[in-house]
Order: C-alpha cells, then sequence, then structure tokens
C-alpha cells in the first residue's frame, strides 16, 4: 500500500521493482497476489492497461489510518468493554494538557 500511495497509481513490476530495491528478492507471483487480495478487500482498484492492470488506492492513507484505528477501538471495546474504557480514560489522565487538548479537537473532526 505504501508504494502505491507514494505514486499515486503502479502496476505490479512497479512495486516488485521498489520493493526489491536493495533487499530480498520477492517473485513476481507474491506482488501480484497481494495487489489482488488488497484489491478484493477493498484498499485498492484496478484499471486495464493495454496488458497490465494499474492499481489505485480506493482510500489516502490517512482514511485508511482512522479506520484501522476505529475497527481496533471497536473491537477492544467489543472484546472488554468498561475494561477497555477504563484504559483508555486512564491513558487520557497521564498525558499533559497540551496533548489532551490536541486529542480532543481530533475525535471532533473524526
Amino acid at each position: 500500500m505504501e508504494e502505491v500511495w507514494e505514486r499515486g497509481q503502479a502496476n505490479v513490476r512497479e512495486v516488485l521493482e521498489a520493493l526489491n530495491s536493495g533487499r530480498k528478492e520477492r517473485a513476481y507471483t507474491t506482488i501480484m497476489t497481494t495487489m489482488v487480495r488488497l484489491e478484493d478487500k477493498g484498499l485498492l482498484k484496478r484499471k486495464k492497461n493495454g496488458k497490465t492492470y494499474l492499481y489505485r488506492p480506493r482510500m489516502s492513507r490517512e482514511a485508511y489510518l482512522q479506520a484501522r484505528a476505529q475497527s481496533e477501538v471497536d473491537g477492544l471495546v467489543a472484546d472488554y468493554g468498561d475494561l477497555a474504557l477504563a484504559n483508555f480514560a486512564r491513558q487520557l489522565g497521564s498525558l499533559d494538557p497540551k496533548r489532551r487538548a490536541q486529542l480532543r479537537r481530533l475525535a471532533k473532526e473524526g
């Protein structure tokens, strides 16, 4: 996802080359399978471009992080209920006032 977010759009070969630069070589089919799965999950959309597909992100990095964080918090609250909420409150109480104010503004925006 990072490579596609950075480029705005990319094909499998471009992502493969970026990920393989200076690192352990990954197979083309591994990256292709991953990108197809990301499309299936609704994170990427693809468009035929000649003999290949161009992939674009369906949401910005920021929107993804927001959705992911919300999902994680929802899961914690569903699994642990008041214990999770009490721990969040305790964590907030330990922050400096400036940081708490920033988080309140962020919560109102979200």
